[in-house]
């Protein structure tokens, strides 16, 4: 009995120590899930791409020639008394579309699964639009010994050939997607057009005064006019923004995007293009 307890606790005695001289398997040392790792998209570093999409823009014209009017009928009577460049001109909105196309460059930096970058995007297309206003009123009371039938006329344009956004992004990568976000500064180079018409009619009666002109009889006739066009002026505003990349193959991603740009100049500018493009990233 004795002989075979011994041989028994030999016996354990040299399995545990052929054991312990085994190397270790992978699976008491985790080396099956070690071999098992989540692929992801590297988006860090710069890139470039081109771009085309098609667009909107919203024109208020409302006051943009109110300035004009003032230096035009300074130091005159009917300013004086009537305020004539001050008159709320019947302007509206007026809106346009456009295709357009360009290019756009920047740099991303990566931490996990958020991405921060820095962009410059272009567009070249031709946005913008022209508006007309007119407003006549006449006046029973005489200035100056005179009755007053007075008509102001105004007309403004503005046409946006080039639009440059710099922007900062800010997405979130998940597999072989980048959604994100954007703001920054607008430039844009444009062509602005304006003009003012005031035309005078008077006379000693009112009934006469809002007749029609007639160079041989009265009511006589007074005209002032001025008009001003700017080329390849420099306009700045905001913009703003959403989109997406999506990796393809490599460093080759396509991009969907929505962009607002306002433009606060003489004539108030909004602007929205929805765009396709193709980038690569080094």
């Amino acid at each position: 009995m004795r002989s075979l307890v011994l041989a028994v606790v030999v016996s354990s005695v040299v399995s545990a120590a052929h054991a312990a001289d085994l190397p270790d398997l992978p699976i008491l040392r985790g080396g099956l899930t070690e071999g098992l790792s989540t692929s992801r998209v590297n988006w860090d570093g710069y890139y470039v791409g081109v771009q085309g999409g098609y667009g909107s823009s919203d024109e208020k014209f409302s006051g943009s020639n109110q300035t004009m009017a003032a230096a035009l009928l300074a130091n005159t009577d009917i300013e004086s008394a009537y305020g004539v460049s001050r008159w709320p001109l019947p302007f509206g909105k007026t809106t346009g579309h456009t295709s357009a196309y360009g290019a756009f460059a920047g740099y991303n930096s990566q931490w996990d699964d958020v991405v921060l970058g820095v962009e410059m995007s272009y567009m070249h297309g031709s946005f913008g639009g022209t508006a007309t206003a007119s407003m006549s009123r006449a006046f029973n009371s005489p200035l100056n010994g005179f009755y007053d039938s007075i008509t102001s006329t105004a007309t403004s344009s503005i046409s946006i050939s080039d639009m440059a956004t710099i922007r900062g992004r800010a997405g979130y990568a998940f597999d072989s997607f980048l959604p994100y976000a954007f703001f920054g500064l607008a430039l844009g180079n444009a062509d602005i057009s304006r003009s003012v018409t005031v035309n005078d009619n008077y006379a000693t009666t009112f009934a006469v005064a809002v007749s029609p002109c007639n160079s041989a009889t009265p009511p006589f006739c007074a005209t002032l006019s001025t008009s001003e066009a700017q080329h390849n002026r420099l306009i700045y505003g905001y913009s703003a923004g959403l989109g997406v990349d999506v990796n393809l193959v490599a460093g080759l991603f396509a991009r969907f995007e929505y962009e607002y740009v306002r433009f606060t100049t003489t004539v108030d500018t909004n602007i929205n293009t929805v765009r396709a493009g193709l980038g690569y990233k080094f």
